[in-house]
């Protein structure tokens, strides 16, 4: 668990206070002139006390601004480690990723993705945690630490969900009984903790591009095929990890490759929910098609362009996190557009 320690006040912090309330005390008691009745005198003392006040004001203001900026930094130390950004090239795939906090001034939310180069292909994660912003981080935490060792250590992509989903239940376990000791850790329905859940889209793409998914409770991704978006497929995806256990025949279902030049866009229900002043939601393949309007779009111009199109469908404040990750292969050479045929020439003799 990542914990932000609050500093002890300094001698600055203390000392001063102090000073200007022993001011102000030795004035309204040992200056004659506070004692006076006479109209000037008044208001020479509440100039003094109101001086006084401000200052205090102004220091505690200072000292809330200051403490402020730090759990800022601590929140985007936390935002490095837990949700590191991938790199922008994996193993002949270009990445790219983003996360939008709906918390405002909160740089972590409850949205989660990875993306590692195993030996048995690129092995992606994306997922999100019921809630978001700060309280939302320790399941974050828990889902993507697992993950990171279970994508080099399964050779199965069930293997990993199945460590997935012992690893949200652990840390469940380990709430429950910090919220409630006397109950040793045993379940309490009526507990906030009981009821979590998170949705999970595991993805495996194969060095020739053979593609494996498995879905529990998550979105399905987009492909991106030129200028055409749509969705990676429409099978019904497993409840949630969380509130049921996984199935004992747990196989990945097998998509169409990802070829050269395609991309996959993966993202969080929060980009789809996002809602404008008169409660239109947004239209993500909209947008995902006037990012791939113009090619070649990179994987951080299709993130830029979408993130752009949210803020502006949204006034700049999204009511859930949103997470997109943008995965395009890059191995080989993109397919040639058909040049178009020639007119047949004539020939005269």
């Amino acid at each position: 668990m990542i914990r932000i320690k609050a500093r002890a006040p300094t001698a600055r912090g203390v000392v001063l206070p102090t000073l200007w309330g022993a001011l102000a005390v030795a004035y309204k008691f040992g200056c004659p002139l506070a004692t006076q009745e006479r109209l000037g005198a008044r208001i020479a003392t509440s100039v003094v006390f109101f001086g006084v006040g401000i200052g205090l004001l102004v220091h505690v203001r200072r000292t809330l601004l200051r403490e402020l900026r730090l759990a800022r930094r601590a929140a985007r130390v936390a935002q490095g480690v837990v949700l590191r950004p991938p790199p922008p090239r994996l193993d002949g795939l270009g990445v790219a990723a983003a996360q939008l906090s709906a918390d405002r001034g909160a740089s972590v939310g409850g949205d989660l993705y990875e993306a590692v180069a195993t030996e048995h292909g690129v092995r992606v994660v994306m997922g999100d945690v019921r809630g978001h912003g700060l309280d939302a981080l320790g399941t974050v935490a828990a889902v993507l630490g697992s993950f990171r060792e279970a994508a080099h250590d399964e050779a199965r992509l069930d293997g990993v969900l199945r460590r997935l989903e012992r690893a949200l239940a652990r840390h469940l376990r380990e709430r429950a009984r910090a919220a409630h000791p006397s109950t040793g850790g045993t379940a309490d329905l009526d507990h906030p903790v009981a009821e979590e859940f998170v949705t999970v889209l595991l993805l495996e793409i194969g060095r020739d591009g053979a593609l494996g998914v498995l879905n529990c409770g998550h979105p399905w991704p987009y492909r991106l095929t030129g200028t055409a978006v749509e969705p990676l497929t429409r099978a019904e995806p497993l409840p949630p990890l969380g509130p049921f256990p996984l199935p004992a025949d747990l196989a990945p279902h097998r998509c169409e490759p990802l070829r050269p030049a395609e991309s996959l866009v993966l993202f969080t229900d929060g980009a789809e929910d996002a809602r404008d002043a008169r409660g239109r939601f947004f239209a993500l393949p909209d947008a995902l098609r006037t990012a791939v309007r113009d090619q070649p779009a990179s994987p951080q111009r299709v993130l830029r362009a979408v993130f752009t199109a949210l803020l502006r469908h949204t006034g700049g404040t999204p009511t859930d996190d949103v997470a997109l990750l943008v995965l395009r292969n890059e191995r080989g050479p993109a397919p040639r557009a058909r040049e178009p045929a020639r007119p047949a020439t004539t020939t005269h003799g």
